[in-house]
């Protein structure tokens, strides 16, 4: 006899018979059937043999049965015969169908359920609960079906919708469904315009902050696809499997059919859609979900650890598939479960949806300020920009010191947008700052262009991984990575170091610097890679065979003071003051303190950084204060000709730019911007001119772009059994979504191909990392051929090439040189797997435009090259 787990796969090609319903409810018809019925049934119109459900498939012999017992209700009504209260209830020993369970069955409130007699009003009921068939569309909630979250939020009223709302609401519990999400989710997901997005969310947050403030801070964060910071130890940890699974039971797929949908989809989300639609029934009714629910669903998945977590996992997953009213909730449901949203609302877009939000809308009670629409209805196009940037400087400032929705959220709520939630969602200890950021310089030459006229200073830019040191006075130390994940027990080690380093008076710090690996007794440098195979967790001091020293660079904290509005210079005089260097264990990174003057020194530096072993150099503004002389330069309203020159210069500049799509007219404001005055404090999550990179890649010969391959083709000859050419992308900040830029063959060891073709594998059914079809979220038209295998987008790599193109194959960057080309590479060679990037920090498409730019700046013909040069200096 099979096992029981065998009995119920009826769909994996057993030559065993299934199981219709007929089987299952045969004791209901049995006593559904009057008493003098005839027993002869060959001729019974109402008799179910094995040839008149052949062919009928679960649904319609459900239909069948139904319809059956319903005419016999009718008729044993018609008699006027009793009908027994016990006849009105299924039998509990009567299996049910598809895992529905008896108690989903409505079961009428009555004080004596074996009571002899009941009313021949009561027959009806029998009809109702006999099968229980419900439809999945459930009641649909008109109202939030159709609200115009796209509007203008100047037009869009949240107080014409919430107490209709409010009414759908009441049933569960008062909160807001998680069909307002969908429905947010389902208009941004219709349109690529940036300002249709942003307006979208706005609205979307408006109308929750109206009508169910506790549902904020869960909506943020499952439209910001996460359900806590990265510091947090808090992950989904959900395998396909558990999707599949979920599909395959709740809309009734086999293995062939949901291998169907996958290969014609791709998008998990999109299977799931695809499901629900075709499925037009189900033996349990729906429960609503709410955005609270949706979202402790997530929690209890991620916090679900040990013995039997696996299964209460699984049925999480199963009952928030089931519960999802209609195939469009289906969809973003499962698509949050595989965490890939993709619909746009990136971290700056939230925060900025936010900051409009709170200066529109308020929750009940609150008394902070609002505007109303009517008055910034009638303001300017610049003057409504200057309103809505302040509200989006404070809130990006807030969330680069503080990046938590859950310390964020609350104060909004309570104090809206103003200058005092800087101060309460300030920096804190052991809770990481957003990193500042470096510009790229491709080659020495621009950087000195950029600093001309101001103090700076070198450093080394060690080959390591950024490290964030966090201190209290109690002694507890913390260290995260650039990504703010906690990597403390990554360092063991550095924990130990840090009361030897800490000098007298320091009592809480957050420092900044580079984990490097290397000789303890040379102090000789070592390789990225070397630290790569390091242990990342549980890692104990007397076990570390990998040993690093910490090279500090930056101090953003003192003794419960912000130091990030300080000069570099003077706070690096106090990171050298107060702590106290160890060699080979702790000490500060190696500077040159320069002007533009003093080229051959530096590049004498940054020639003995690359000679040992370093990526190149950093270059920092030490000090606020500008040059008096580039002051007066970059001052527009002193001198009242310059107009009319850079009008000519435009033009001129414009007639030459035809053959190559806007190039010089979307650079000629750039250089005035980088001659302004540069300030020289931290400004975290920024990526400005103030910090400066210049690494042995960049020149301008050798470009490099961070890639994330995306697909792969079946390679020839000797390169058969491996995947080449590998298809990579860059990202799109603005539309999350990956645009194909090139194809790459070039560059790839042997024993590289062999682990990539073991890695990517489709053959394996345990491998998550290959996808069954191309995903929604990359953007690729196929004309550079259809590849064999699609990938799980999860790596960075560094790619090197000739130059740039536009493509007429390629849709990276497109609309941003050419509104009908995108940007490609001519002769990519693959470098290295950027381990120390994620999908995240690949290559962003303004900045492939911009790198396109720069490239056909630098090559104008000779004659118009030395007139540029004799108006620049006109200037």
């Amino acid at each position: 006899m099979n096992s029981p787990a065998k009995r119920r796969k009826k769909n994996d090609g057993s030559v065993q018979p299934v199981r219709s319903l007929d089987y299952f409810f045969a004791k209901q018809t049995a006593k559904a059937t009057p008493k003098d019925a005839p027993t002869n049934t060959d001729n019974d119109n109402t008799a179910h043999t094995d040839s008149d459900t052949a062919g009928l498939t679960d649904e319609e012999l459900a239909r069948k049965l139904q319809e059956q017992w319903n005419q016999e209700d009718r008729q044993q009504g018609r008699n006027g015969e009793p009908v027994s209260s016990n006849e009105l209830y299924e039998d509990p020993k009567t299996p049910v169908p598809n895992g529905a369970s008896h108690s989903d069955i409505k079961k009428p409130g009555v004080s004596n359920p074996v009571a002899p007699e009941v009313p021949p009003e009561a027959v009806q009921l029998k009809q109702k609960n006999t099968l229980s068939l419900q439809s999945t569309a459930a009641e649909e909630d008109a109202i939030t079906a159709n609200i115009p979250f796209d509007q203008s939020p100047l037009e869009f009223n949240p107080s014409n919708y919430i107490p209709g709302l409010h009414k759908h609401w009441v049933t569960d519990g008062g909160h807001a469904s998680y069909a307002l999400l969908t429905r947010c989710f389902i208009l941004v997901n219709s349109t690529t315009s940036r300002i249709k997005i942003v307006d979208t969310l706005v609205n979307l947050l408006r109308t929750i902050i109206e009508g169910d403030p506790d549902s904020l801070l869960p909506a943020v964060w499952l439209a910001t696809n996460a359900i806590s910071p990265p510091y947090i130890d808090l992950e989904l940890g959900l395998g396909g499997s558990a999707i599949s699974k979920a599909l395959k039971k709740v809309c009734g797929l086999d293995n062939a059919g949901l291998k169907v949908l996958n290969s014609k989809h791709g998008d998990a989300g999109d299977v799931a859609f695809e499901a629900r639609k075709k499925q037009s029934f189900t033996l349990r009714k729906p429960k609503p979900l709410t955005i609270k629910s949706v979202f402790e669903s997530l929690v209890k998945i991620a916090n679900s650890k040990g013995h039997g977590s696996v299964e209460n996992k699984q049925r999480i997953v199963e009952r928030l598939v089931q519960d999802a009213r209609g195939a469009e909730e289906s969809r973003y449901v499962v698509r949050t479960l595989v965490q890939h949203l993709r619909i746009g609302a990136v971290k700056t877009t939230m925060l900025i949806a936010l900051s409009r939000a709170f200066m529109l809308s308020k929750p009940p009670g609150a008394e902070f300020e609002t505007r109303e629409r009517k008055d910034m209805a009638k303001l300017k196009k610049e003057e409504l920009a200057d309103i809505y940037s302040r509200n989006e400087d404070i809130l990006k400032a807030c969330f680069a010191r503080r990046p938590n929705y859950n310390d964020l959220i609350p104060v909004l709520l309570e104090i809206g947008v103003c200058d005092e939630l800087l101060v309460r969602c300030g920096l804190a200890l052991h809770i990481p700052l957003r990193p500042m950021l470096g510009s790229i310089t491709r080659d020495m030459g621009e950087m000195f262009t950029k600093l001309q006229g101001r103090d700076f200073a070198c450093e080394y830019k060690y080959d390591g991984q950024r490290a964030q040191v966090h201190c209290d006075d109690k002694g507890k130390v913390t260290i995260f990575s650039r990504h703010l994940e906690l990597m403390t027990d990554k360092y063991p080690d550095l924990v130990a170091l840090v009361p030897k380093i800490r000098g007298e008076g320091v009592s809480s710090f957050i420092l900044e610097g580079e984990v490097v690996a290397v000789d303890r007794e040379s102090g000789d440098l070592k390789t990225f890679q070397t630290l790569a195979n390091r242990a990342r967790k549980d890692v104990v001091i007397g076990a570390v065979t990998i040993d690093v020293c910490l090279f500090a660079f930056d101090l953003m904290y003192l003794n419960g003071e912000e130091l990030l509005n300080r000069p570099f210079r003077e706070r690096r005089s106090l990171l050298k003051s107060l702590f106290v260097e160890i060699p080979h264990h702790f000490t500060w990174v190696k500077s040159l303190d320069a002007t533009s003057a003093d080229v051959e020194t530096v590049q004498a530096f940054f020639q003995s950084a690359l000679d040992i072993k370093c990526e190149g150099i950093m270059v920092k503004i030490l000090d606020n204060l500008p040059n008096p002389d580039l002051l007066a330069e970059t001052d527009e309203t002193t001198p009242p000709l310059p107009p009319t020159p850079k009008k000519k210069k435009a033009a001129k500049s414009k007639s030459k730019a035809k053959p190559t799509t806007n190039t010089t007219d979307a650079d000629d404001p750039k250089p005035h911007g980088r001659r302004k005055a540069l300030l020289s404090t931290y400004e975290p999550d920024k990526r400005l001119d103030s910090w400066l990179k210049v690494k042995k890649d960049y020149s301008t010969t050798s470009e490099t772009l961070d890639l994330i391959p995306i697909a792969a083709f079946h390679g020839s000859g000797r390169k058969a059994a491996w995947w080449s050419p590998i298809l990579l992308a860059i990202r799109n900040a603005e539309t999350g979504q990956l645009e194909a830029v090139t194809k790459c063959m070039s560059g790839f060891t042997d024993a590289f191909y062999k682990a990539n073709r073991a890695k990517y594998d489709p053959d394996d059914a345990e491998n998550t990392n290959t996808l069954e079809g191309k995903p929604n979220y990359v953007e690729y038209n196929g004309g550079a051929g259809t590849p064999d295998v699609w990938f799980e987008p999860q790596e960075v790599w560094e790619v090197a090439f000739a130059d740039l193109t536009l493509s007429p194959t390629y849709t990276a960057a497109i609309g941003l040189v050419s509104e009908e080309r995108g940007l490609s590479t001519r002769f990519p060679r693959f470098l290295r797997v950027r381990e120390d990037k994620s999908i995240e920090e690949a290559t962003e498409a303004a900045e492939l435009a911009g790198l396109y730019r720069k490239q056909e700046a630098k090559a104008p013909k000779k004659e118009e090259a030395v007139q540029e040069v004799e108006e620049d200096d006109g200037e």
